[in-house]
């Protein structure tokens, strides 16, 4: 009896293949024909491209052609590239490794893993290439637009243990972040809101009407007449929280494009990064029990 030996494809200038099943789909002939019904966004141009460049694999490793017949209930591997990438011209740099974690100082701009614009030019791919190791995942996120420390699971085995930690709130995280400064609001002091999802559906509203959801403690650091630095703890997690607290006193972090309105600026325009940070990082491993702590090397001037 033969076995057919698990075949896990390469990765290639740091990204990682993707993975489709083949459904029982008696309409199409082809494994062209079904990613190009399955993918409708993707041009069949596109798809040829990647079959001449051998960047799509059947299960067993062997490489498919335009012709390849479509087998059901088998899958396929496939990578992604993009045609035109627009650059981000700043670097990450590892602040520490060891056999579970990789902690990486993120820059501005950079998205943490592939979406619809970017693939080589994210943290994830970027830092796959650099390591070769497959199987980094990020444990937590930071948005495009905001630096700084950010931690990576190097093995599958450990990645849930230390995921867990970020959802039982056992992380402490200090941010930095410039804004105005108004002489009358005083600090330290702590917002409560509750936010949802807003509209456009990438930003985020307040709900004054619903229990708060989202808590963070804020000090001022440092002022001129017209700016101030502030030190965010946020007590928790919540998509734009800090970006959405800050607008909420009145202060919104500087150059910050979706609030208090949004504004579209041109994908390559690399001017004016919001001046957020995420400035430091702590924690008991729960491997080693040793205590963590990790700062970025970035600093926000006034």
């Amino acid at each position: 009896m033969n076995i057919i030996e698990s075949f896990t494809p390469p990765l290639i200038n740091g990204v990682s293949a993707s993975k489709v099943f083949l459904p029982n789909d008696l309409t199409v002939n082809t494994v062209f024909e079904y990613l190009c019904q399955h993918f409708p966004h993707i041009q069949p141009q596109e798809w040829q491209q990647r079959f001449a460049d051998q960047l799509i694999y059947a299960a067993d490793g062997s490489v498919l052609t335009l012709e390849s017949p479509y087998t059901i209930n088998t899958h396929i591997f496939y990578y992604r590239f993009l045609a035109h990438e627009i650059h981000v011209p700043f670097q990450h740099e590892i602040l520490f490794e060891n056999e579970d974690l990789l902690v990486v100082d993120k820059p501005h701009f950079l998205t943490m893993t592939p979406t619809g614009q970017y693939v080589q030019e994210t943290l994830l791919v970027r830092l796959k290439r650099q390591t070769g190791n497959q199987d980094l995942t990020p444990i937590h996120r930071l948005d495009r637009e905001t630096a700084g420390v950010v931690l990576f699971s190097k093995k599958p085995e450990s990645r849930g243990i230390y995921q867990q930690l970020f959802a039982e709130r056992k992380v402490q995280k200090v941010y930095h972040a410039i804004a105005a400064y108004h002489p009358e609001l005083k600090f330290p002091q702590s917002i409560q809101l509750h936010l949802e999802k807003g509209n456009p559906f990438y930003t985020m509203q307040i709900n004054p009407e619903k229990p708060s959801n989202t808590e963070t403690h804020i000090e001022l650091l440092e002022h001129t007449q017209q700016k101030a630095k502030y030190l965010l703890r946020p007590k928790t997690g919540k998509q734009h929280q800090l970006r959405v607290h800050l607008n909420y006193l009145g202060i919104p972090i500087l150059h910050d494009p979706f609030y208090p309105t949004v504004q579209h600026k041109a994908d390559d325009d690399f001017s004016c990064p919001l001046q957020l940070l995420a400035k430091q990082i702590q924690f008991v491993d729960p491997i080693s029990q040793q205590e963590m702590h990790f700062i970025s090397n970035f600093e926000l001037t006034l």
